[in-house]
């Protein structure tokens, strides 16, 4: 339960009902975890939504229109962030927050959905943290099997990230992929530079993020989880600008205003992406402000 809803509704007769209904939404996430709709489908899903919070044709459930509309504000639906955050400013179907309304009116209005730029004014400019049901699934069919067909050393290698990645709102295919690109699952590893197991952490980022033994295999883990969320939120989702700092070092990519240079980051952050397969991923902007660079970096070079 996000710290948000526990402040606000502790206590409460409603936040036993809040539990049930963020249960309910998390396993909506799981099919296509990591392909991108078609635009009708998310037209499709918002019609369904908007079916059961309405009641129009079906039993009116709020809950699942809540799954349905978070599944497609998850991939972008600007309609159906709007939605969402409709419902939490006006305590429709779940508690009043303004807080959780300015979340999801925020990624509307980022997307230029006129209607929610209109609402932030009201709801004021505090974003509650990410919900859970903005966070990816680890339920992809496709990554789930070739995890089927590892080594026994591998799987529990997963069962530790798909434990630990939703505390951290962390992919676990990203993760994944980090500790196949820097350790082959190897929780003993140690490179050249003192980079030190599974997710090849140095003394410094160990330091950091008060890692204590580099070499337990969850200490590591939460370790790069860590870091994977810290550059998630300064490069706001960029999967490539945060594939190469973790290699090369944000310093880096601020200093080459993009993927540096080096043969090895370049090789890196494609072995990722090759895993990954999504240039965005959710991050939680409360982590740490953006990269001063990251305007400079999204801007189109001139010739």
């Amino acid at each position: 339960m996000p710290a948000v809803f526990r402040k606000l509704f502790v206590g409460k007769p409603i936040y036993t009902a809040l539990c049930a209904v963020l249960l309910a939404i998390a396993p909506v996430l799981a099919h296509a975890a990591f392909e991108d709709p078609a635009p009708e489908d998310l037209v499709t899903l918002r019609n369904e939504a908007r079916s059961y919070e309405h009641g129009e044709g079906v039993s009116k459930d709020i809950v699942r229109a809540a799954s349905l509309y978070c599944d497609g504000a998850r991939y972008g639906d600007a309609e159906a962030q709007f939605s969402l955050g409709w419902m939490y400013a006006n305590g429709r179907g779940f508690p009043h927050s303004d807080e959780m309304a300015a979340y999801f009116f925020k990624l509307a209005a980022d997307q230029g959905h006129a209607q929610a730029k209109k609402m932030l004014r009201f709801v004021g400019e505090t974003v509650a943290p990410m919900p859970e049901c903005m966070r990816y699934s680890d339920a992809d069919p496709e990554f789930q099997k070739a995890l089927q067909s590892s080594s026994p050393a591998q799987q529990k290698v997963f069962g530790l990230v798909r434990k630990l990645a939703p505390e951290y709102g962390v992919s676990p295919r990203l993760v994944m992929a980090v500790i196949r690109a820097e350790s082959n699952f190897e929780p003993t590893a140690v490179s050249p530079k003192n980079a030190q197991g599974l997710m090849q952490l140095i003394p410094e980022t160990s330091a950091r993020f008060n890692v204590k033994k580099p070499f337990d295999p969850e200490q590591n883990i939460r370790g790069g989880m860590s870091y994977l969320r810290w550059l998630l939120a300064y490069f706001e989702g960029n999967v490539p600008l945060v594939a190469a700092a973790y290699n090369a070092g944000e310093g880096a990519v601020n200093r080459f205003r993009g993927v540096p240079p080096y043969a090895e980051t370049r090789d890196y952050v494609k072995r990722i992406m090759s895993v990954f397969k999504k240039d965005e991923h959710p991050y939680d902007p409360n982590v740490v402000n953006p990269s001063p660079e990251l305007s400079r970096i999204r801007a189109p070079k001139s010739l």
